[in-house]
């Protein structure tokens, strides 16, 4: 079966890749970083696979950053300085770094090279899997005015609840097409509600605020340089020297929550607006965040939790019954914006499997966070990790 697909943007990424881009621009210009895909919902990949998807991501070498894009990029995020935004006019997306092969049914994806320049593959490629993943298996998606209608069904639905909500959707998508669908849909029914995207050219199209801060990766290289016990409050020291109080949500649980706020002081507490949760229980990480609060002495309706694991209608309507005048929340919604057309959703992740801190030596990186089906790593690092935080 034949494909189309090509990316539209350079800017067609999580936010939050850019902004920890920037970051290791400036602080860790030598280091590197190995990522591979993870096939957590055991999918079956059909034969040639390997091919189209090495195709499309040869393609990627084309994308560059337009000077429009650039100037949205100037205008709504002034905290990506001048230096960085002219790097990004001057970046291509190197294929080489990509390894793709497939033996039989399953695919193996490897990325290696420097970390401010793989940084950048992670999202694009998730979403190429899929999309690619549905066009060749011939998978058969309701219509665009269904994407459309239901769409707006659901964001009336968070209007009614009076929550607010962003996008999250890029890397688990079902396709552009689909994406783009959502947004319209999003943007012209959510004026409540929607408040913005993780994808920033599809915030750029719909004029709505990109929305993200960091991820896992950047407390897990920082447990590669200076070690697990110091990697939390390094991480957070780092995001401060960058960003100076701008993208102040801190995500709490790349080696638990529990490890994470015995080290969030009074400082980190009341520098950052509030913490991300995107693992384990929401209702009883809602409990651990404002007892948290109040034992700093900080009014906990002051911060807020941007709740972001798999949600649905039905959890966004009981965290938010839980969480009302007790703590602000926000939610970051994905797959079940993006990928809920017909077909399966497919549920996959790229995390970053080592880093190489500059002058240092290749070391394995894990993540645990409140879930442990969402563990990554080696059975012996993450033997290590637990023993050295003493997670039980």
């Amino acid at each position: 079966m034949s494909t189309s697909f090509s990316f539209r943007s350079i800017l067609d990424n999580d936010f939050y890749k850019f902004t920890m881009q920037q970051g290791v621009i400036r602080l860790f210009p030598g280091a590197g970083a190995k990522y591979h895909l993870i096939n957590r919902g055991q999918h079956s990949f059909p034969e040639g696979f390997e091919d189209h998807l090495r195709r499309a991501v040869g393609e990627m070498a084309l994308l560059k950053l337009s000077t429009a894009e650039k100037q949205f990029l100037q205008v709504t995020c002034p905290y990506l300085d001048p230096v960085y935004l002219d790097f990004l006019e001057g970046y291509r997306y190197n294929p080489k770094e990509v390894r793709i092969r497939q033996e039989g049914d399953q695919l193996s994806v490897e990325v290696e090279g420097l970390w401010y320049r793989t940084i950048l593959w992670e999202v694009p490629l998730m979403a190429l899997i899929c999309e690619l993943f549905y066009q060749l298996t011939g998978a058969i998606r309701v219509s665009d005015d269904e994407v459309l209608g239901r769409t707006c069904k659901k964001i009336e639905r968070y209007q009614d609840l009076g929550v607010t909500v962003a996008d999250f959707g890029t890397r688990r998508r079902h396709s552009y097409d689909v994406h783009r669908l959502v947004l319209e849909s999003l943007s012209d029914h959510g004026a409540r509600s929607f408040i913005g995207t993780s994808n920033v050219h599809l915030a750029m199209l719909h004029q709505t605020r990109p929305i993200g801060t960091h991820a896992h990766e950047w407390f897990m290289f920082h447990a590669a340089k200076y070690g697990f016990k110091m990697a939390n409050v390094m991480g957070l020291e780092h995001w401060v020297a960058v960003y100076r109080g701008d993208l102040g949500i801190a995500l709490s649980d790349t080696y638990t929550t529990a490890v994470f706020f015995s080290q969030f002081d009074k400082m980190f507490s009341k520098l950052f607006d509030g913490v991300r949760h995107d693992s384990g229980d929401p209702v009883a990480f809602a409990d651990q965040v404002i007892a948290h609060y109040e034992q700093m002495g900080i009014d906990p309706t002051t911060k807020t939790i941007i709740f972001s694991d798999g949600l649905n209608y039905e959890k966004v309507a009981v965290i938010a019954d839980y969480c009302r005048d007790k703590i602000g929340m926000s939610f970051g919604i994905g797959t079940n914006l993006t990928n809920d057309v017909g077909p399966q959703a497919m549920n996959i992740v790229i995390k970053m499997t080592a880093a190489h801190p500059q002058d240092g030596i290749w070391t394995d990186v894990v993540k645990l966070s409140d879930e442990h089906g969402k563990y990554t790593g080696t059975e012996k690092m993450i033997a290590l990790a637990k023993t050295i935080l003493d997670i039980r």
